[in-house]
């Protein structure tokens, strides 16, 4: 019996249509919705704040494409928070402003937050490109930034660090 090339064509054509069109599924939600106090790693100890955030929001990182629309949505919310820790209200800037005498302390709990802050933005902008949506070099700008931190946490590393859970509500 012989079939034709068109026959084998059409054949396959349909076998490949019929097949999994590569949908990625998306894992379940890891994480939690929480209030800064709960999330935020500037109490303690300076010198290693890039881990502190990492077991504060434990996000595969192998299977960014995964991630829930839930879970970017809390890492870009405590983002935003860490940000406003910063800059709001009761944050590090007022109390900054506010302190007499040694400030070592409370500017290595500020180091920490922003190691807090840029993380969950680097981390949201590599979810978001592995989804699809790249900004390469946002992605960029944000590292150059993380890195200055990090490294200048790790400097302080064992020295005090005081956060500002007791004067920012967020």
């Amino acid at each position: 019996m012989r079939f034709s090339t068109t026959t084998v064509l059409f054949a396959l054509v349909a076998l490949s249509a019929a097949g999994p069109v590569g949908l990625k599924k998306k894992q379940a939600g890891v994480l939690t919705a929480r209030p800064y106090s709960q999330f935020q790693i500037s109490d303690g100890v300076a010198g290693n704040a890039l881990a502190e955030v990492n077991a504060m929001f434990p996000i595969d990182t192998s299977d960014l494409a995964s991630v829930s629309e839930d879970d970017l949505q809390i890492i870009k919310d405590a983002r935003e928070t860490a940000e406003d820790a910063e800059t709001g209200t009761g944050g590090f800037n007022d109390e900054l402003d506010a302190a007499s005498g040694d400030t070592t302390a409370l500017q290595n709990g500020k180091i920490k937050n922003k190691v807090l802050k840029l993380q969950l933005e680097v981390l949201a902008l590599q979810i978001e490109a592995a989804q699809g949506d790249a900004d390469q070099d946002k992605i960029d700008e944000e590292m150059t930034k993380l890195n200055n931190n990090i490294a200048l946490d790790e400097a302080a590393a064992g020295e005090d660090s005081v956060g500002v859970s007791d004067t920012f509500d967020g």
